[in-house]
């Protein structure tokens, strides 16, 4: 099992992390609801932002992103593990299931082994592309479909994740506030790459995927990389004001 090092974090943070957690999930399910049947094209529905705000309020800014060797996918649990403290975790369906239902629409059902009520086919209106995308669920599930962890995990591990206990990355991983239903290729394209290195085509979800991006931040208190923290900044700008 994944250890805390000597200089991991302390009970009280992890304490203060969870109950933070728990905010970030509820700022930003306002912002997530019903996103697959949306059309991004020039902002439409994006949230909006006081004018002079600080987006980064709380969100620590370091130079650069330190990348380490020791990235381990499986410390962050079993993928779409329902057996997860992240609100839809124990509700007998998988995360990725969960995703899904929530982002897709015209949907039709199935049952499965790890859902009794999962998506067979659905569409969905991709916020990084603005494209619609057909899913069917067969043997090649996730090709056409993929669930995006906006803050991808790699990211969120060398910037000081790999000092969490298991409980918290499991959360993490499982966390939709954290997660998107996207189109596989652009998943693939952006990797594990922060919004320095990668935003998202469709330049009418840059509102939107920055503030979500900043609100798993400031939820899990992960500090961010000064490309980053200017590229989340301008995307901001880009938002309605309030």
């Amino acid at each position: 099992s994944h250890r805390l090092s000597g200089q991991g974090v302390k009970r009280g943070h992890l304490l203060w992390l969870a109950a933070a957690a728990l905010l970030a999930v509820v700022v930003t399910a306002q912002v997530l609801t019903g996103v697959g049947g949306r059309d991004f094209a020039a902002g439409a529905g994006a949230p909006t932002v006081q004018p002079g705000a600080d987006v980064l309020a709380g969100v620590v800014v370091v130079q650069r992103r330190v990348r380490g060797n020791d990235y381990r996918r499986a410390a962050f649990g079993d993928a779409w593990d329902d057996d997860n403290s992240a609100p839809g975790g124990h509700n007998g369906c998988d995360t990725r299931d969960d995703i899904l239902t929530r982002d897709l629409v015209e949907k039709t059902y199935v049952t499965t082994k790890r859902c009794p009520q999962a998506v067979a086919a659905g569409t969905l209106r991709d916020p990084y592309t603005n494209g619609t995308v057909d899913f069917m669920r067969g043997n090649q599930v996730g090709a056409s479909v993929q669930i995006d962890h906006i803050v991808p995990l790699a990211f969120a591990w060398d910037m000081g994740a790999r000092d969490w206990p298991d409980p918290l990355l499991k959360r993490f991983a499982n966390d939709p506030a954290n997660l998107l239903a996207v189109a596989g290729q652009a998943n693939q394209d952006k990797g594990d790459l922060p919004p320095g290195e990668w935003m998202p085509p469709n330049t009418g979800f840059w509102c939107q995927y920055a503030l979500q991006f900043i609100e798993v931040l400031r939820g899990y208190r992960l500090p961010v990389d000064e490309a980053s923290a200017r590229t989340l900044q301008n995307a901001a700008a880009s938002c309605p004001n309030s």
